[in-house]
């Protein structure tokens, strides 16, 4: 978001239908040129109450705030928009919007800048008179505005497949080269990114884009700019806080659009594709390998997943190095994280998303109508990604690593079966009872690989990945596991600072039993002892790959997908984890660390 039009766009802006520029200004609503005023209307503890400010504005716009409270009774309740005609129509302003912000903390203006952007016509140019009065809610609002601004839009047109290619000769637009995808984007070795990393995609996969790509796609975002006329429009910190609210919903956005996108399109290998694609627009290093390198170094899990799809799995590796950690204020030591805070800003953190690009079920099929939003089954990997993009802009301090573990669960003559033993990375065997809980097996790669091969002083895993976290917590809350109080203590905070919800859910030992097999060293569902606690027992198998160290796991089946908009929340794809990461992967200064909307076990 450009702060008085001066900051450019960033790369990722071609990448995503960028979100509305937020605009600081110190003048008058002269000044604004805008064709929509909105002026913010408080919950005060006798009554509703109108800025003195906005109260002046309005005057000069023919409207007495004062009388329209009376006359209409709003009660400023956080995200509650009047909208109120100008008489006549023929000045430069046609309307005028009341906007609830509540009791004015960041979740209110969180909620009011997404409201504001549901509300505001297309095109249009928006004053907000008397805005936030904090660089923490002016930042909070300005993320409001970008994830309420998001419409479903087709990801193909921005990502080097313009318009719709023709399909392959024999007339069949879903026709895959099997041969093609298990080569891989390279012979042998890895895919390194580069600058002309984008245009690595696969022809099946451009020929794939075709009018089942239309699922879904409707208009752009609403608003194309929201003036805020505030005394905070010379303050560094603002301009700051306004450029993260930017980084922020540009990379909730990227995993919304690709977690919309059709699994006719998205495959595993276009997924990774344009992983690179992002990552180099970001500034990330990125790697992926290939089915030949996954099989060579003993990704089983990925491997026995893959197998029944012609379009085979890949792994994307992510990294970032950011600036080294400032030690704490008065501190001669390096470290930049106080012992036991949860946040190990001093050590290399390493994200690992789950990306089943569709689910089937495999040979355990699922019924037809769970099937329905399983192109949203590989929303923990899009948030990973979403989350690793934001990190140069946000100057996330320290080493991230971010891995993608991506398959199609499908059926087919190679699919793997119940009763099948396949070998993880890293030489643990798993006897396969139930082809459905798959998440967990790529998972169990990745975290492997993660504790063993890059030396990650913490993991964070997020995955889609059981349908029993949705009837404990419902469809807002995720689940949280983790081995470690001070890791979920400080995940939970981010969390509620960035506006997701968590729970904190146990590890109960005596579940553990129920995943022993006689014949590996582990079964990937909870058979052995009838337990119940599906996600639990998930979250057990999950915990037996992460090496000891200290590891959280968010299970966000329930959270990840949507039926509809509602706030910041948007219909299908809904990016979330990416904000609770990028809460608990910055510094404290970056983000508000008031924990409203937070939720944990006692």
């Amino acid at each position: 978001m450009s702060v008085d039009g001066s900051a450019p766009s960033a790369p990722l802006d071609e990448l995503i239908a960028p979100p509305p520029d937020i605009i600081l200004r110190s003048g008058d609503l002269a000044d604004a040129g805008a064709s929509v005023v909105a002026v913010p209307l408080s919950a005060g503890a006798d009554g509703p109450v109108f800025d003195e400010a906005a109260g002046r504005i309005a005057g000069g716009l023919g409207v007495r705030l004062e009388r329209l409270l009376e006359t209409e009774s709003p009660r400023g309740d956080a995200g509650s928009v009047l909208t109120v005609p100008l008489a006549g129509g023929d000045g430069p302003v046609s309307r005028l919007l009341v906007l609830g912000v509540g009791a004015g903390t960041p979740a209110d203006w969180r909620a009011a800048g997404a409201a504001l952007a549901r509300r505001a016509a297309s095109g249009a140019r928006l004053a907000l008179i008397a805005g936030p009065s904090s660089p923490e809610t002016l930042r909070a609002f300005g993320e409001g505005v970008a994830l309420g601004s998001y419409r479903v839009a087709s990801l193909l047109d921005r990502t080097g497949h313009p318009g719709r290619p023709a399909p392959p000769g024999d007339g069949d637009p879903a026709a895959v080269d099997p041969a093609a995808e298990r080569a891989g984007p390279a012979s042998t070795g890895s895919v390194e990114a580069a600058a002309s990393a984008g245009g690595a995609s696969s022809a099946a996969a451009d020929e794939a884009a075709t009018a089942a790509a239309d699922e879904g796609v409707a208009g752009a975002v609403q608003l194309r700019e929201v003036v805020v006329l505030t005394e905070l429009a010379r303050d560094p910190r603002a301009r700051d806080a306004v450029r993260a609210a930017r980084a922020v919903g540009v990379a909730v956005c990227l995993a919304r659009d690709l977690v919309n996108t059709p699994s006719l399109v998205k495959s595993p290998q276009w997924l990774a594709d344009q992983a690179v694609r992002i990552a180099t627009a970001a500034g990330l290093a990125a790697t992926v390998l290939t089915p030949a390198e996954l099989a060579e170094q003993g990704f089983g899990g990925l491997g026995a997943v893959g197998r029944g799809s012609p379009r085979p799995p890949r792994l994307v590796r992510l990294e970032y190095a950011g600036p080294t950690p400032a030690p704490p204020s008065g501190s001669s030591g390096s470290a930049a994280t106080p012992p036991g805070d949860g946040r190990f800003a001093d050590g290399h953190r390493v994200l690992v998303g789950k990306g089943i690009t569709f689910d089937s079920g495999g040979l355990s099929l699922k019924p037809a109508g769970s099937m329905v939003g399983m192109k949203t089954d590989m929303a923990g990997a899009a948030a990973v990604l979403g989350a690793m993009t934001a990190l140069p802009a946000l100057r996330v301090p320290g080493r991230v690593t971010g891995l993608l573990c991506l398959a199609e669960n499908m059926i087919g003559g190679s699919a793997m079966r119940p009763g099948d033993v396949i070998t993880c990375w890293g030489g643990t065997t798993v006897e396969v009872l139930n082809t459905d809980a798959e998440g967990r097996l790529v998972l169990a790669d990745g975290l492997a690989y993660a504790a063993g091969e890059l030396g990650a002083d913490v993991i964070v895993d997020l995955a889609t990945l059981t349908g029993a976290i949705s009837v404990a917590l419902g469809r807002r809350t995720a689940g949280l596991f983790s081995s470690d109080d001070a890791l979920a203590g400080a995940l939970s905070t981010a969390a509620g600072s960035a506006g997701e919800q968590v729970w904190r859910l146990p590890l109960t030992e005596d579940y553990r039993a129920a995943l022993e097999s006689p014949v590996a060293d582990l079964a990937n569902i909870g058979r052995a002892m009838e337990v119940g606690g599906g996600s639990i027992t998930a979250a057990l198998f999950l915990r037996e790959f992460a090496g000891g160290l200290p590891w959280a796991h968010l299970d966000i089946a329930g959270t990840a997908r949507a039926d509809s908009d509602d706030g910041e929340i948007s219909r299908g794809g809904t990016g979330w984890g990416v904000r609770t990461l990028l809460s608990w992967l910055c510094a404290p200064v970056d983000v508000p660390t008031a924990a409203s909307g937070v939720t944990s076990a006692g």
